[in-house]
């Protein structure tokens, strides 16, 4: 079976100064109803000409297999200036490229490896034009399997203002 849950995203306010770039704080996605959850935000660390767009993903069941996409609305001058996750780095596949007005991130966890059950952070770092970007058009999507089955989470991130 095929289990949705739904995630929760926060983005900043983005505004001509610097202190109107912190995102606002937002409640977790309930953790009751199944084995995975998520949530988006973009880094309070993001300013006027870089950002990193961080996804939460928290598993209470081992993963033996698991893919986490990130896309990032082509807003003008997008480019990526890196990536990482909290997993261990050979544990998974990384690719990013554009995409149909998206640059995208993906990382596949490779063949044989698992995911321990725990909370992982997976983050896209991108500079953008001057002045803070509005991340109401990026979306994030992870895939897994467990031993209860095949898990979907996603989510957006809320427009800036």
């Amino acid at each position: 079976g095929v289990l949705v849950a739904g995630g929760y995203a926060v983005a900043p306010v983005v505004r001509g100064d610097a202190s109107a770039q912190r995102p606002a704080a937002a409640a977790p996605a309930s953790r009751e109803p199944g084995p995975l959850w998520s949530g988006g935000a973009v880094d309070p660390h993001s300013n006027e000409f870089w950002a990193q767009s961080n996804i939460t993903l928290g598993t209470n069941a081992p993963l033996t297999a698991l893919t986490v996409e990130l896309r990032v609305a082509q807003t003008g001058s997008v480019t990526s200036t890196g990536a990482w996750r909290s997993l261990p780095e050979d544990d998974f596949a990384f690719t990013v490229g554009e995409r149909a007005g998206f640059l995208v991130y993906r990382w596949t966890l490779k063949e044989g490896r698992t995911v321990p059950a725990g909370e992982w952070v997976f983050a896209g770092q991108y500079n953008h034009e001057r002045g803070g970007r509005d991340a109401g058009g990026d979306r994030y999507s992870a895939t897994a399997t467990a031993a209860s089955g095949r898990l979907t989470v996603r989510g957006g991130f809320t427009p800036g203002g």
